[in-house]
């Protein structure tokens, strides 16, 4: 691949996390200013799916969303809102640094449904590195602990399953979807059901928690686009491993806007799950590599 595509493809890959991260940030203040996780899960899917719907609209146009999967994509956005309002919970009850660490496990939880569900070989050094990164998880959570509250370390790990979960049925529709037509479906098929659980739970707001919802949406939506893009340019060996800068942002965030620093659990545990994950996304990329290698040579046979 062109090295004028992979540095593009890193730099809206490092975009997307400082959206993420703000995002996450103003999760929280639309929780203190007292919007309950249901409304801010409806405003993220309005606001993403208004800004998604608009570049498609002003770009290649409503026709090039059309599909034929519509169930994968009904599927997709079940598993993505359980997985959403899980990571929600989890950012609310927790401090960003930890609520992000823990999100961390993503390719933790990726390894092991990617093994059972679609079959894929797995070695013992993934094996190894999936254990290890649990241990980091604990490390961060600690059980039993005060720092990190028991149920909102729960919905920060359902969280990251539901998350590979994800992963997996992307893999699937990724096959026949182009990346803005997956994003695009998600967004309007959450709407249907986001709106008939917010038409129950909907309430008057100050001015503050209206400018956070709204912020939800966009930042979420400019963060996702970002993202699709990111991997369109560059390889997922690539861009995943700049997902981690996004422990600084929320570092960063955390201590400007909530005075919350990470204890030293969080410091401890964080490279331990980090490590794992990347272990993990290599060993995936000499796997594929290795995989092309033996299809050529018996293209070539």
């Amino acid at each position: 691949m062109a090295t004028d595509r992979l540095l593009p493809a890193i730099v809206l890959r490092l975009v997307s996390v400082v959206f993420f991260a703000a995002m996450n940030a103003v999760i929280k203040l639309a929780q203190i200013h007292g919007a309950s996780v249901a409304e801010i899960l409806f405003y993220r899917q309005f606001g993403a799916a208004l800004l998604v719907g608009s570049v498609i609209a002003c770009g290649p146009g409503l026709r090039s969303v059309a599909t034929q999967r519509i169930p994968a994509h009904i599927g997709r956005a079940i598993v993505g809102l359980s997985a959403m309002a899980f990571t929600f919970s989890g950012i609310v009850a927790l401090p960003l640094a930890e609520a992000t660490t823990i999100g961390f496990s993503v390719p933790i939880f990726a390894t092991i449904l990617g093994a059972l569900i679609l079959r894929e070989p797995t070695g013992w050094h993934r094996w190894v590195a999936v254990a290890t990164g649990f241990v980091g998880v604990l490390v961060v959570a600690q059980p039993g602990g005060a720092h990190v509250p028991v149920a909102g370390a729960a919905c920060a790990v359902a969280g990251a399953l539901g998350t590979a979960a994800v992963s997996i049925l992307l893999r699937r529709i990724g096959r026949t979807e182009a990346p803005l037509t997956t994003v695009f479906w998600f967004s309007t098929l959450s709407l249907v059901p986001m709106g008939l659980i917010y038409a129950q739970v909907a309430q008057a707001h100050d001015r503050a928690a209206w400018a956070c919802l709204a912020g939800v949406g966009l930042l979420g939506g400019c963060a996702q686009i970002a993202m699709t893009w990111s991997l369109k340019l560059g390889p997922v060996t690539l861009v995943v491993p700049m997902d981690y800068s996004s422990l600084l942002w929320a570092t960063l965030f955390g201590w400007l806007i909530f005075g919350a620093l990470p204890p030293a659990a969080t410091w401890a545990g964080a490279p331990i799950i980090i490590g794992s994950g990347l272990y993990i996304v290599w060993r995936e990329h000499v796997r594929r590599r290795e995989e092309t290698r033996q299809a050529a040579s018996q293209g070539l046979s």
